[in-house]
């Protein structure tokens, strides 16, 4: 098939497009400069120059083609216009609909965030797609991308679009270290010894997927998902105490971890929040990220593995893959 796909260059985006080439699909990919343009073309993609708010562009990119993949957003933890948020994660979305239902194309999977389906009761229990559905989101990359989610399963039942929403949690393991990609720097830092803080009491819950996973549940969602479905991307749920544990276990560092109570995490990311407002600084975090210590984010992929097929990677097995990765030098996508 001829494939287009918004957000290539990026962590997830990049394998997905060496994953549909490999299967022997044509992929056209949107680029928003001739820098990023060249490791695709490198690759054999065919490379539309312009952007999200660039409806034409994206209409060009789609002639002739059958399927979109929509991974791009604004996925940063502050911006000092808080609008640009709204309109690539948003607006962004809904221009891609616009443009795929103008040419033709059969179907669109969006790439949304695990965050959007809120927090787990407890640390014994998971939630699923459906768990919360007045989740009230905290960050405005989370409240903007639960939006984009809603308008799009409303144009898609307003259009006829088939539109499927594929909610990956924590992603990591090789590729490139990037904001979007902060799990794995964490288990970088943490295996080189560089890491010594254990979040909170250590005891918050949150759920880890293996980028392949990841990848592959984007190809199953295009070819199973059901229109107006979302689907959780998962690992497993483990808490701050047992994933560094793990990192630690495989070491060779194996450095004491300290814990870092919420109330001085929530200081700290108050002064960041300051600085940034004052001066244009980007904060290495803010408070609505901090609060995110005192709940449990257990995730259930139960729908994805019952109706696309999908397979959790053991923890531990992509952790330690990650880690051959870092100890073979292999950063061609950093």
């Amino acid at each position: 098939m001829n494939i287009f796909v918004v957000g290539a260059t990026g962590y997830v985006g990049l394998p997905l497009c060496e994953a549909l080439l490999a299967a022997g699909h044509q992929v056209r990919a949107l680029c928003r400069s001739e820098a990023k343009a060249a490791p695709l073309k490198a690759l054999g993609i065919t490379c539309i120059s312009g952007d999200l708010s660039d409806v034409e562009s994206l209409r060009r990119g789609m002639e002739g083609c059958q399927q979109a993949y929509h991974l791009a957003a604004f996925a940063s933890a502050w911006h000092k216009n808080p609008q640009v948020f709204y309109d690539i994660n948003v607006q962004g979305t809904l221009n891609v609909l616009e443009a795929a239902l103008s040419t033709g194309l059969e179907k669109v999977v969006l790439t949304s965030t695990a965050g959007v389906i809120g927090a787990s009761p407890s640390a014994q229990s998971s939630v699923h797609e459906a768990s919360n559905p007045n989740v009230q989101p905290t960050t405005l990359y989370e409240i903007t991308k639960l939006k984009a989610e809603r308008e799009a399963i409303a144009f898609a039942n307003r259009s006829g679009l088939a539109v499927t929403i594929v909610n990956p949690s924590r992603i990591y393991g090789p590729g490139q270290l990037t904001e979007s990609n902060a799990a794995t720097k964490l288990i970088k830092r943490c295996y080189e010894g560089k890491w010594r803080i254990l979040p909170g009491n250590g005891e918050s819950m949150g759920n880890y997927v293996y980028i392949d996973d990841v990848v592959q549940g984007h190809l199953q969602a295009m070819q199973y998902g059901q229109s107006g479905h979302r689907y959780i991307l998962g690992g497993e749920n483990v808490s701050f105490k047992e994933f560094f544990g793990l990192i630690r276990e495989l070491s060779p560092h194996n450095k004491r971890l300290y814990k870092l109570p919420v109330p001085i995490m929530m200081g700290f990311a108050h002064s960041q929040l300051l600085m940034a407002e004052w001066f244009g600084r980007h904060p290495l975090i803010i408070p609505a990220f901090v609060r995110k210590y005192n709940y449990h984010w257990n995730l259930s992929s139960q729908k994805a593995i019952q109706e696309l097929g999908y397979q959790i990677t053991p923890l531990r097995q992509g952790v330690m893959q990650t880690i051959e990765w870092f100890n073979q030098n292999q950063y061609e996508r950093v």
